[in-house]
């Protein structure tokens, strides 16, 4: 006969004298301790790259064990697209759910589409102003465009997509004239990261003045390509 085991709350079994036995490592608790690992992963990553960032580090970040990390997500390709997964969820909530808002609400009355668009433009100014690690994120993965193709249509694109939609509903309505709603949008969100990355650079002082300046400035930007014409 086998011997009897009892299952662990954790998940490993613990024979008739109460010896461990395999399954998840020690300290993988759940959601709790996935939440832990994701958090300092993606300040390394977003510092560090992929490519400079090992996964002993990050268990040393979280304070598990590096067979904790590998438990919750894998390898290591697989942590660095579960940071940028966790963080599109943050920006789909925040961006996505405020450019919906304003899609229902210009369906109703197509004249509000300008200040819809303001409302979007806050929202990812708030968005990156509490979470300018999603800057520092992206800019380090366009330095290889060659890896992980999937994450701008996964992680970038479908956010990308409801802004040119509002867009090109009012196009069609005839409140507004854009040729090229991506390349307007996409020029936009590369401004905004630009700007987070300057602010970064300075002292505190100047970050601010610098996320002000910069916010004004792309309220004119969103005045002068869809507003009324003077």
């Amino acid at each position: 006969m086998g011997k009897a085991t009892e299952r662990r709350p954790d998940g490993s079994r613990t024979d008739a004298r109460g010896r461990r036995g395999p399954g998840r490592p020690r300290g993988a608790t759940g959601p709790k301790t996935r939440q832990e690992i994701l958090e300092p992963a993606t300040a390394l990553f977003s510092r560090y790259g992929e490519a400079g960032v090992g996964m002993r580090e990050v268990a040393a970040a979280a304070g598990v064990n590096v067979a904790t990390v590998h438990h919750h997500f894998g390898s290591k390709a697989e942590l660095y697209e579960a940071v940028f997964a966790a963080m599109y969820a943050l920006e789909s909530a925040a961006v996505g759910a405020a450019a919906e808002r304003v899609r229902e609400r210009i369906a109703a009355d197509p004249d509000t589409l300008l200040q819809g668009l303001h409302e979007v433009l806050d929202a990812y100014l708030d968005f990156l102003d509490e979470h300018p690690e999603v800057t520092f994120l992206w800019l380090r993965r366009w330095l290889e465009p060659q890896a992980h193709p999937r994450f701008d249509a996964e992680y970038a694109m479908p956010l990308y997509r409801l802004v040119e939609d509002l867009l090109l509903t009012a196009e069609r309505t005839s409140r507004i004239e854009e040729p090229s709603p991506h390349t307007a949008v996409r020029s936009i969100v590369w401004a905004v990261h630009g700007h987070v990355t300057a602010a970064r650079a300075g002292s505190s002082s100047a970050a601010a003045a610098e996320r002000h300046e910069f916010r004004e400035f792309a309220h004119r930007l969103v005045d002068g390509l869809w507003g009324p014409a003077p």
